[in-house]
């Protein structure tokens, strides 16, 4: 076994062509049998290995920098770097991240969960490379779906300006998370498939061969005269004219062509793009099969490919998902949109039902928002459909061009609050605090899944402006669904349990964590009220002034950013109102990013508990009278 000896980069430099390829296939195996345990992003990294073998190969990391767009596809670059041995930990608490971490590894020079920014670090490296006088080289290594991004896009216009000494390496495998769209993806579906550009190349090199002596040696020198035959052959060669010497299209699995492909790019001056083609799932046919499926799977069984799931109440995005196809069947006028997210965003069923109301823009987050804001305007009802994490990425368009212009936009926030594996880069936990603030905008949360669909209703029956609905990753709670889908009164909220020593207001899987404090309390011979806080914005605040009359205590529990989240909302009420007596006390995610886990050791590490509610909302009424069942 030739992987057991590999605990470096280095260790590869002395490998022959035919043991480059023996490791290629034992990491693969090596993949298989590891996700099969952990789950984790196994197509993306199958279809890698040969690439990042051929770059470590040739390059001198972490002298020269590797820079992963995404990350979920270093997998390969992590068990060359010296981390096999800690696959068993992998998206694991406390263990091997799912993407790319500079405090594991000296090799690990660019952090991102979120697409399109290698090539902008990148040209930030480059830069800071020649202001300091050095001669590393570095590479970029970005997917044919993140290229689509609009920042990839600034940044190729930018690199090709500058002339920089940058490599980008685009990993061409058609696909992101769902299948790629879009004109781009369009364009080098053409590169790879011109049959005459391919066939002249073959024949060219073949000519060349049959040169006696010397003909070998001249068939390693003409890629320039090979690219002459591609620009007369195609149109738009689009990277060259972005200013970048273009190489490939190459076969992504042909270690020996692959080698030399990046060797000859390597030593052209300027910045170079290598067109790589692959296989996503490469040498699984599970994965080579569906893919989509297997970007991001769960624990499975190798021989079958049966994916292990636990049994349980759906998923909020599955009731999200039939909540939508219910109200869609009512109204033509409901559009679906998403960024590059069909699958996660639960919305395939959708497209299979209403294949022309259903929109994937690509990695395109800024662009969806906006696109959003005018059907809206022409008097559709559009649904952005997006996870927490990612609309963050469209910020500016939803506060200039949705919020700004008061359209009447649905927002279906997936992964609010923590998502467990995927860790820091995805936790959706800022939503509250990047959007209450924002004029017109109408923010809520569900108790469970019943209330999800009232909240769908709801929104889509709403015409003064923007309105959210944030839901988390989890399974629901398994209660009955109403046959009747019947809407809330905009900013109201309800409560759940009555009290009248203290109140606990919480929202979304946080109401159940506040019900079993108050049951530990109610030991303690405190009544405590719990509050559905289901609106984030605007909040209930006749209740919140009902509160402060009866002189109540309140703590205010939110798998959300303390700072700017629910908790502040109540605060800055009470004390524009000039109700400055109502001790309110927060619990939710402190000012830290929590790194991967599952979502009970996420939550149990910041002390978003049952147990820890019952001690703080104590700590926070040290003279109130406790009673004793049965007292009057």
């Amino acid at each position: 076994m030739l992987l057991e000896h590999i605990h470096e980069p280095a260790d590869l430099k002395s490998l022959s062509i035919a043991q480059l390829e023996q490791l290629a296939a034992e990491i693969r195996a090596f993949l298989i049998e590891k996700l099969s345990e952990t789950g984790g992003h196994l197509a993306p990294n199958l279809g890698v290995v040969e690439l990042t073998l051929a770059l470590h190969y040739l390059f001198d990391s972490p002298k020269d920098k590797f820079l992963f767009d995404v990350g979920h596809q270093s997998y390969v670059h992590k068990i060359l770097t010296g981390r096999k041995d800690q696959f068993d930990t992998l998206r694991q608490y406390k263990g091997l991240c799912g993407f790319v971490k500079r405090s594991e590894s000296v090799h690990d020079v660019w952090e991102a969960g979120h697409s399109s920014t290698s090539l902008s670090a990148a040209m930030g490296m480059a830069l800071a490379r020649d202001l300091k006088g050095e001669k590393n080289k570095v590479v970029a290594i970005i997917g044919d779906g993140a290229l689509t991004g609009g920042m990839a896009l600034e940044a190729l216009n930018h690199i090709g300006h500058e002339k920089k000494n940058l490599m980008v390496i685009l990993n061409d495998n058609e696909m992101s998370i769902a299948p790629n769209v879009g004109a781009l993806h369009h364009y080098l579906g053409k590169i790879r498939t011109d049959r005459h550009y391919q066939k002249a190349k073959e024949e060219l090199n073949q000519l060349l061969n049959k040169i006696p002596a010397i003909g070998g040696k001249v068939a390693k020198t003409v890629e320039r005269l090979k690219d002459s035959v591609k620009y007369l052959l195609m149109n738009g060669v689009l990277f060259e004219q972005f200013g970048l010497t273009y190489f490939g299209p190459v076969d992504g699995h042909d270690l020996e062509q692959l080698m030399e492909t990046i060797e000859q790019a390597s030593r052209v001056q300027g910045p170079v793009l290598v067109h790589v083609i692959t296989v996503k799932g490469k040498g699984y046919s599970p994965a080579e099969a569906d893919s989509h499926k297997w970007h991001g799977i769960s624990p499975y069984k190798i021989e079958s490919g049966q994916v292990l799931k636990a049994v349980g109440p759906p998923m909020y995005t599955e009731v999200f998902t039939e909540a939508l196809m219910d109200l869609a069947e009512q109204d033509n006028r409901i559009v679906a949109v998403t960024p590059a997210m069909p699958g996660g965003s639960g919305l395939i069923k959708f497209a299979e039902k209403y294949p022309n109301r259903m929109i994937d823009v690509g990695i395109a987050e800024q662009h969806a928002a906006t696109m959003c804001a005018a059907m809206a305007m022409e008097g559709m009802k559009p649904v952005y459909a997006v996870y927490s994490t990612f609309l963050q990425r469209a910020y500016d368009q939803v506060v200039h061009d949705i919020c700004r212009q008061n359209a009447n936009v649905v927002f279906a926030i997936d992964r609010a609050g923590f998502v467990g594996p995927d860790g820091e880069t995805h936790q959706g936990v800022y939503d509250i605090a990047y959007l209450r603030h924002i004029p017109n905008m109408a923010l809520m949360m569900p108790k469970d899944e019943n209330e999800l669909r009232r909240m769908m209703k709801t929104a889509f029956d709403y015409n003064d402006g923007p309105i959210g609905i944030r839901y988390p990753r989890i399974n629901g709670l398994g209660v009955q669904i109403d046959k009747e889908m019947k809407p809330i009164p905009i900013g109201s909220w309800e409560v759940v349990r009555e009290g009248d020593s203290a109140v606990i207001a919480a929202i979304g899987p946080m109401l159940q964590v506040a019900e079993e404090a108050a049951e530990l309390l109610k030991r303690e011979g405190l009544q405590v009220r719990v509050v559905n806080a289901r609106f984030i914005k605007p909040m209930d605040e006749t209740m919140l002034l009902q509160i402060a009359e009866e002189g109540l205590h309140m703590l205010v529990l939110e798998e959300g950013s303390e700072l700017g989240g629910l908790g502040s909302a109540i605060m800055e009420f009470y004390s524009l109102n000039g109700k400055h007596g109502v001790p309110v006390r927060i619990m939710g995610v402190p000012d830290i990013f929590v790194e991967h886990g599952s979502i009970k050791e996420q939550r149990q590490e910041i002390g978003l508990t049952a147990e820890r509610a019952a001690t703080e909302l104590k700590a926070l009424l040290p003279r109130v009278r406790k009673r004793v069942p049965g007292q009057v």
